[in-house]
């Protein structure tokens, strides 16, 4: 079984993905799961529209921002009155990260929902100081939550996987996917479409339509993204694949250490290096 002894820092797990993939759901599971398991676990809701959180949060953003009173203050529809959201509470975010640093050896998972807009981690600012702020204080790894089910057409799964791949080359920490829903369909043809590119070529060879032959091409670009995924089938429903998935993000930590955090000590070290070179010409 999956190790679960409390380690000395906890590892920060940022839950995104598309609106109706069942990301809540998700999270309910997981959080329920630790429980059960008796592994401390520090949650953060960070969708300020969501009406019913069937998980209890220790910060949640509609404490600090309303989500209906930016709506009327900025005169924003529902999608704009959410990123204004984020980008007012990421001004706070110190206030986060003061929180979980003091209890990161407490706990072994920090877990974090996400408003489905995904694009605020595609282009926004607020989800770069979010994910940046908390992979500064630990390992932070990304769990991109896919809907099974919809994603069985290629077109959808090739959108799903641009957007995995956009999130990850931003942010350049570790990602695992979780193939949600299997309770519902399987994720067996999509681990294939994964690492057969044949076998994808064949099914998109089944589709006609236009964005078939968009499809087609991105997939040759995206066939080495692949190989630095980790994938996992999970059902937040029946909770098949939870222990697949908490294994997947320690072995997701360990990348972060040997790979993320090394990046960013040197970036550090560089940035001292100049900071000093400066200093000392000033005082010749």
């Amino acid at each position: 079984l999956h190790n679960l002894l409390v380690v000395d820092e906890a590892t920060n797990v940022v839950v995104v993905g598309m609106a109706g993939c069942g990301k809540t759901t998700f999270m309910q599971r997981v959080v329920a799961h630790l429980h059960e398991r008796t592994v401390p676990a520090y949650v953060i809701n960070l969708d300020p529209a969501v009406t019913h959180m069937p998980f209890g949060a220790n910060i949640d953003i509609r404490d600090t921002v309303n989500y209906k009173e930016v709506m009327k203050q900025y005169q924003l529809g529902p999608n704009g009155a959410i990123m204004t959201s984020l980008n007012l509470f990421s001004t706070r975010f110190d206030q986060v990260i003061s929180l979980v640093e003091s209890r990161a050896k407490e706990v072994k998972y920090v877990l974090v929902d996400t408003p489905g807009q995904i694009e605020v981690f595609n282009w926004s600012a607020s989800g770069t100081i979010i994910t940046e702020a908390l992979a500064s204080t630990g390992p932070t790894v990304l769990v991109y939550v896919v809907d099974t089910p919809r994603s069985s057409n290629v077109t959808t799964f090739m959108s799903n996987m641009l957007y995995a791949c956009s999130i990850l080359y931003k942010s350049r920490l570790p990602m695992v996917v979780a193939f949600n829903k299997i309770d519902v369909a399987s994720h067996q043809q999509h681990l294939l479409w994964m690492t057969d590119f044949d076998s994808f070529q064949q099914a998109v060879d089944g589709d006609c339509t236009y964005m078939a032959d968009l499809t087609r091409s991105m997939s040759l670009s995206l066939d080495e993204f692949y190989k630095t995924l980790r994938s996992v089938g999970v059902s937040a429903v029946t909770g098949e694949g939870m222990d697949d998935l908490l294994a997947a993000i320690d072995s997701a930590r360990e990348e972060y250490n040997t790979g993320y955090k090394a990046a960013l000590d040197r970036r550090v070290a560089k940035k001292e290096e100049a900071a000093l070179a400066a200093r000392e010409e000033q005082l010749a």
